[in-house]
């Protein structure tokens, strides 16, 4: 049991990596497309609409990546568990 234990926290560490990636990389891109068009804007007042916008993403895909997160952490072990499990039938299969 140990063994499956640290396998699965393994697996939930990458997980939990890849997700915050995800994130920065997300906000670093919209960053950069906001600073790169910001003179592109026709007026002030489609630069305020294009910034509410883009904060807009920002804010809720990041909200949902955090409760996706917290989901993952609650049932870590069944859902990590069962991974686990079809992943040794799957590469002792292919032994045979």
């Amino acid at each position: 049991m140990p063994e499956l234990t640290e396998r699965i926290k393994k697996m939930h560490g990458r997980d939990t990596a890849v997700a915050w990636a995800f994130v920065v990389g997300l906000w670093l891109a919209i960053i950069f497309v906001a600073l790169a068009t910001w003179n592109l804007a026709p007026s002030s007042t489609a630069r305020i609409v294009l910034l509410i916008g883009g904060a807009t993403i920002l804010v809720l895909n990041t909200a949902a990546i955090v409760a996706m997160l917290r989901h993952y952490l609650e049932d870590r072990d069944f859902m990590y568990g069962l991974d686990i499990k079809f992943l040794d039938l799957a590469r002792a299969q292919k032994k045979r």
